[in-house]
C-alpha cells in the first residue's frame, strides 16, 4: 500500500520556531452535536485529510461538515481543525499574509483540538529551526527537517501510539519526516516514536505528528485528536482500494 500512498503525495516536510501559548484543556465536543471542522487548505493533502475526519467522525455516529481554509474569516467556525503538510516555509507565510495564523492560536486557546502533521507540526512547534519559519508556538518543542531522510526514503513503519482505543500498530506514513526534538521540560506529551526519535506528540488539545496520517484508510489518529474520549461504535478503517 505504501507504493501507492507515495504516488498520491509528492509533498515534502519541513520545520518552524514560536514562542509561549496558555493552553486549556481539550473542549468536551458534545456528543449528538453537528460539527464543523476546517482544513487548513494553503497546502497539502487537504481532500485526503477531509475523507479521515469524515470516517473519524461516521465512525463515532457523529455527523460533520468539512470546509477549507483559505482565508481569515472561517476558523473561528470550526470546532475542530487540521493543517497538513506540504512546505513549513509556504505555510507559514500564507497562514499569516491571510491572517489565518491568529485565528489558529485563538482557536487553540480556546481548548478547540487541532491536528498538525509533517510540515504543519513544524509551523505549530515552538522552535523550528528555520529562521524562515514564523512559528505558531502551540507545541513546545523543536524539530529536525528530514530527520528520517529524502523523498526516496520514505517509507510506511507500524507505530505503538499511546492513546488509540486499541493496541493494533498505527500503520504511519513518513515522507520527508521531520522528527520531534526539545521535548524533555516542556508541556508536550510523547504519543509515538521511531527508531528512538519522538514522532508524535500532544500539548492541551493539540495534537502533531512528523508523519501523514491522512494518507492510510486507518482513521485512528484523526479520532484521538479531535475524539479523544469517544469510543468509536463502527469500523474506523476504509476498505483499501
Amino acid at each position: 500500500m505504501i507504493t501507492s500512498l507515495l504516488e498520491r503525495s509528492t509533498l515534502s516536510c519541513a520545520e518552524e520556531r514560536s514562542g509561549d501559548a496558555t493552553f486549556l484543556p481539550t473542549l468536551s465536543l458534545t456528543a449528538g452535536m453537528s460539527l464543523t471542522a476546517g482544513v487548513v487548505a494553503v497546502q497539502g493533502d487537504v481532500a485526503e485529510h477531509a475523507a479521515a475526519i469524515e470516517r473519524a467522525a461516521a465512525a463515532r455516529g457523529r455527523e460533520v461538515t468539512v470546509r477549507e481554509i483559505r482565508e481569515s474569516g472561517l476558523v473561528p467556525d470550526c470546532d475542530l481543525l487540521a493543517m497538513p503538510g506540504g512546505e513549513s516555509t509556504t505555510i507559514s507565510r500564507l497562514v499569516h499574509s491571510e491572517g489565518i495564523a491568529p485565528e489558529i492560536r485563538a482557536h487553540v486557546e480556546a481548548g478547540k483540538p487541532l491536528l498538525a502533521t509533517c510540515a504543519g507540526l513544524i509551523v505549530a512547534s515552538s522552535d523550528p529551526n528555520d529562521d524562515r519559519v514564523e512559528e505558531l508556538g502551540l507545541l513546545d518543542v523543536g524539530v529536525e527537517r528530514n530527520a528520517f531522510g529524502r523523498q526516496r526514503d520514505s517509507f510506511e513503519a507500524p507505530l505503538a501510539v499511546d492513546g488509540l482505543a486499541d493496541d493494533d500498530p498505527y500503520p504511519a506514513v513518513f515522507i520527508r519526516a521531520p522528527a520531534i526534538d526539545n521535548v524533555d521540560g516542556g508541556d508536550a506529551a510523547v504519543l509515538a516514536s521511531w527508531d528512538g526519535r519522538p514522532v508524535a506528540v500532544k500539548q492541551g488539545p493539540v495534537v502533531g505528528t512528523a508523519f501523514h496520517p491522512e494518507l492510510t484508510p486507518d482513521s485512528r489518529i484523526h479520532g484521538l485528536a479531535f475524539f479523544e474520549n469517544e469510543a468509536a461504535t463502527v469500523p474506523v478503517l476504509e476498505d483499501a482500494q
